[in-house]
C-alpha cells in the first residue's frame, strides 16, 4: 500500500520537480533533510512495535505517508530511503530495522517511477547512473551489516541515521548556497 501510493506521488512529484532549477531543488532538499533528521532524533529512543504492519486501522495513515513520501521522492529526484524509513515508522509503528528493510521495496518502486519520468524527458546520464547503481548495491550490503551491528543499543541506529542526514544536508546547503549566490 505504501509503495502503490508512493508511485502515484512520485509520478506527480517528478513532473513538478523537472520544472524547477536544480540548485533550488538541492537547497530545498537540504532543508527537508534537516527536518527529517530532527524528527528522527526526536523519536530515537522509541523501539517500535515488533511485528507491526499495515492493517485496516492504520491503512489511511500508510497511504498518506506513502503518497507524501513518493511526492517528495519524485520532486527531489531521489529514491527516498531517508524519507521512507521515518514514514514507515510513523505510519505503522514498526522498529527502525524493519523499516529499513521494508523501505527497500518502496525505494525501488519510487526510484524506478522517477527515473522513468526523467528518462522519458531525456534527463538521465546512463553511464553515470550505472556507476551509482553498482555503488548502491555494494553500499546496501555494507549498510545492512552495519545496521544490524548498530541496532544492538537503543537509539544508536536512529541517532546515526539522523547525524548522517545532518552532515549531508549541511554539505548540500553549503554547495547550493555557493551556486545560488555566485
Amino acid at each position: 500500500m505504501f509503495s502503490v501510493a508512493g508511485i502515484a506521488g512520485a509520478t506527480l512529484g517528478s513532473t513538478l520537480g523537472k520544472a524547477l532549477d536544480g540548485q533550488k531543488l538541492l537547497f530545498l532538499f537540504a532543508l527537508l533533510m534537516i527536518f527529517v533528521g530532527v524528527r528522527m532524533l526526536m523519536g530515537r529512543l522509541k523501539e517500535g512495535t515488533p511485528g507491526a504492519h499495515c492493517n485496516r486501522e492504520n491503512a489511511p495513515k500508510v497511504l498518506a505517508a506513502g503518497g507524501a513520501t513518493g511526492l517528495f521522492s519524485g520532486f527531489f529526484g531521489i529514491g527516498g530511503g531517508f524519507l521512507i524509513v521515518p514514514g514507515l515508522i510513523a505510519s505503522t509503528g514498526m522498529p527502525i530495522l524493519n523499516a529499513i528493510g521494508t523501505s527497500l521495496v518502496a525505494v525501488t518502486a519510487f526510484g524506478l517511477t522517477t527515473a522513468a519520468n526523467y528518462a522519458f524527458s531525456g534527463l538521465v546520464d546512463w553511464p553515470l547512473a550505472a556507476v551509482f547503481i553498482v555503488g548502491g548495491v555494494e553500499g546496501s550490503i555494507l549498510g545492512s551489516m552495519a545496521a544490524h551491528r548498530l541496532n544492538t543499543r537503543k537509539g544508536t541506529l536512529n541517532t546515526g541515521f539522523a547525524l548522517l542526514v545532518f552532515a549531508v544536508a549541511g554539505y548540500m546547503l553549503w554547495r547550493s548556497a555557493q551556486a545560488l549566490m555566485g
